[in-house]
């Protein structure tokens, strides 16, 4: 079979030459041929009276043709791209102390809520026993005020009494002054009397908003105590840095008697369990990736090939390159996949009819198409434009042709539609 195939090699690379490097040559000398009297001969038709001439088999060209069948492939899309850690985070201080805690070296992998950073206490034990002290005060403010409404209470009961019967008193005072049995002196006694009760009554009222108000007060300053105590306790939490995530420490953590002020660097941890594949999909492919499709990657430097899924596929794309953000889920429970390896990502797709031919037998027609020329069951050759899904190191993947065609693999050169043809039919061997 490699032997049949070297010749084949051999005549199309004869044919090439002849047609496009001395193409003008070889159709005049064509020309010739068909223009030649001697090349014609004229025979009668079988049962055909008339006994018209026909072309003789010499005439006509011969060609080598493959009879191709269509097979069902995976139309996968094919990117480059990267990994990349899941998460890396740089965890920082939130407040101001020296630290405590040996530092742990880069690359240590660290669990979920490890310590990484011990920072000292300072005062704020002080702080916090302090806010403690405040809340007890302002209860017991609280309970004093409670205790004294009662009293308030009772004083206005009280005054309302007195008011009563300074009412009465000013009646009897008014009608006895009216008829000329009292004199004037009483009547005043007996208003001023009244007036005094109607200001008792008044004040024994304010007495009892007064120690309302003073429940109040306590029960403010009771909850600003609590939130003295929840900020100084947020504040002692914050003398303990722990690990966000499980992953690995891409920095040394702080190190011992050190001072860290708020916001500086405690450790820089990374996640790769699992890790990222990152690519960018051209407006061409993105259409054909959907979310949970199966994915594999060929790790560079020999990393070896990993599976995964994809997880997310960006809606807006990049505004220089025009292309789409595709981000790939793979497992990497023993760390071997580090952050920033070269991958070549293949993305499964809905798969296709094609057809796997030889590259050379790939043609263009007067209009500039890039396509095949076919043969009819009567040996007529046709023209039938083609896609190119895949090229391949056994040849290309085409799609746009009939599911059983006869493909025109050498000599398709020197044919045009609606020729027809003498075929030598070959094996398709891939």
């Amino acid at each position: 079979m490699r032997i049949v195939s070297f010749i084949l090699a051999i005549v199309a690379a004869a044919a090439l030459y002849f047609w496009v490097i001395e193409r003008e040559n070889t159709v005049a000398y064509i020309d010739k041929i068909r223009s030649d009297p001697a090349y014609i001969t004229t025979t009668p038709a079988p049962n055909n009276a008339t006994g018209s001439t026909l072309k003789d088999d010499a005439e006509i060209i011969g060609v080598v043709a493959l009879r191709s069948i269509a097979r069902e492939i995976d139309s996968a899309v094919i990117l480059r791209g990267q990994t990349q850690a899941f998460r890396q985070v740089n965890v920082r201080s939130e407040t101001s102390s020296t630290v405590l805690s040996p530092p742990l070296r880069k690359g240590t992998f660290v669990e979920k809520d490890q310590i990484l950073c011990q920072l000292a206490a300072g005062a704020r034990s002080s702080a916090v026993s302090e806010a403690h002290a405040r809340l007890a005060e302002a209860k017991a403010r609280k309970v004093e005020a409670e205790s004294r409404i009662p009293e308030k209470q009772a004083r206005v009961a009280e005054a309302k009494a007195r008011l009563e019967e300074a009412l009465v008193k000013l009646k009897i005072a008014t009608s006895l002054s009216e008829g000329g049995f009292a004199s004037d002196t009483r009547l005043k006694n007996a208003q001023a009397v009244n007036a005094a009760a109607q200001a008792a009554l008044e004040a024994a009222r304010s007495g009892v908003i007064g120690a309302k108000s003073g429940i109040e007060s306590a029960a403010a300053s009771i909850e600003s105590a609590a939130a003295a105590i929840t900020a100084a306790e947020i504040e002692f939490e914050r003398l303990v840095i722990d690990a966000p995530f499980a992953g690995l420490l891409e920095s040394d953590t702080a190190e011992l008697g050190s001072l860290l002020q708020q916001g500086s660097l405690c450790a820089t941890i990374i996640q790769l369990n699992p890790i990222k594949l990152i690519a960018y999909a051209p407006e061409t492919e993105v259409n054909r990736i959907a979310i949970g499709a199966p994915a594999k990657a060929e790790l560079a430097a020999g990393g070896g090939t990993v599976n995964g899924v994809v997880t997310f596929l960006s809606r807006s794309s990049d505004p220089e390159t025009r292309t789409f953000l595709v981000e790939i889920e793979v497992p990497n429970s023993n760390l071997e996949i580090r952050d920033g390896q070269t991958a070549e990502i293949i993305i499964s797709a809905a798969g296709a009819q094609a057809h796997l031919l030889p590259s050379s037998a790939l043609t263009l027609n007067q209009e500039g198409q890039i396509g095949l020329r076919t043969l009819s069951a009567s040996n007529k050759v046709s023209f039938i434009p083609v896609t190119v899904m895949r090229d391949t190191t056994q040849g290309v993947w085409l799609t746009g042709l009939p599911d059983e065609v006869n493909v025109i693999v050498v000599g398709q050169e020197f044919v045009t539609a609606g020729v027809t043809v003498i075929p030598t039919y070959t094996e398709q061997t891939k």
